[in-house]
Order: C-alpha cells, then structure tokens, then sequence
C-alpha cells in the first residue's frame, strides 16, 4: 500500500510540474506570473500591494514577478491620478489575448473539482493532505496557494 501512495504523489507533483512546463513553454510566463496577472487582469488597475494580498505571495515576490511581467511587455506600471506616489498596474493588451487563449490554470480545475465533492469529502481530503505534509516534515516551509514547482 505504501507503494501505491508513493505513486500517488509522484503523479500529483508530476502533474504540477508538467502544468508549470506547459505554461513557460507555450505563453513565457510562470504560474506565479499566470496568477499574478490574471488578478490584474481583473482589477483593470491596482496597486501592488493589493495583489500580494490577494496571491498570498509577500510583497517583494511579487514585485520581482512584475520586474519580469514588465520585461515582457505583459503590465504597465502608471501613477495614480488621485497620488502620484501610489503605482498602479495594468495589463496589457497582449497579456489579456493570453488569457482568452490560455487554459484554465491547475489550482482552478483543483478548485472547481474540490467544491463538488461533498463536504465530508472535503474535510476528509484536506486531513489526509495536513498528515502527508507532516510525515514529509513539511509544516515549517512557508507556501502559497499555487500549484507549481
């Protein structure tokens, strides 16, 4: 049985990992740089600090994924009107066209899939999923929400 929940998680981490490859390969962006645009994507215009929040990334990662986002041409950074000293961050228009072309990333088919299972499926799943994190001594390694390698 050990074997079989060995397996188990190599697939899971394979999955991820061949996801994250899919992303660099076809658009030149992360999932973490995939995440971070598609919120800003959605707020039309905001302020850094809100996407750290809304990631939970710190603010200094997300900084460095829009110094790269910016390098490909992907965001715009602009003064807002109402504070000169406050940046705002805007996606440009080739960034929305790979967002109407791109699938949809990992985490939210994980999402969609989890929210249909039943609520003690759920509980079940994120108990079993706290226990492997601590056999893998895995409960002081700060982490994020995404799903990538």
């Amino acid at each position: 049985m050990v074997d079989e929940v060995l397996i188990s998680l190599k697939r899971i981490i394979r999955a991820i990992d061949l996801h994250s490859k899919q992303l660099v390969n076809k658009y030149g962006i992360t999932g973490p740089q995939a995440l971070v645009l598609k919120r800003i994507i959605y707020y039309k215009k905001v302020p850094s600090g809100i996407l750290a929040r809304d990631v939970n990334l710190s603010h200094a990662t997300v900084t460095s994924i829009l110094d790269r986002l910016e390098k490909h041409h992907y965001i715009m950074r602009t003064p807002a009107l109402d504070d000169k000293r406050k940046v705002l961050i805007e996606a440009t228009d080739d960034a929305i066209k790979i967002f109407k072309n791109a699938p949809p990333l990992l985490q939210e088919e994980f999402i969609s899939a989890f929210h249909k299972l039943e609520p003690w499926e759920q509980t079940l799943m994120l108990s079993t999923l706290q226990r492997v994190g601590t056999m893998m001594d895995a409960k002081n390694i700060p982490v994020s929400p995404l799903l990538e390698t």
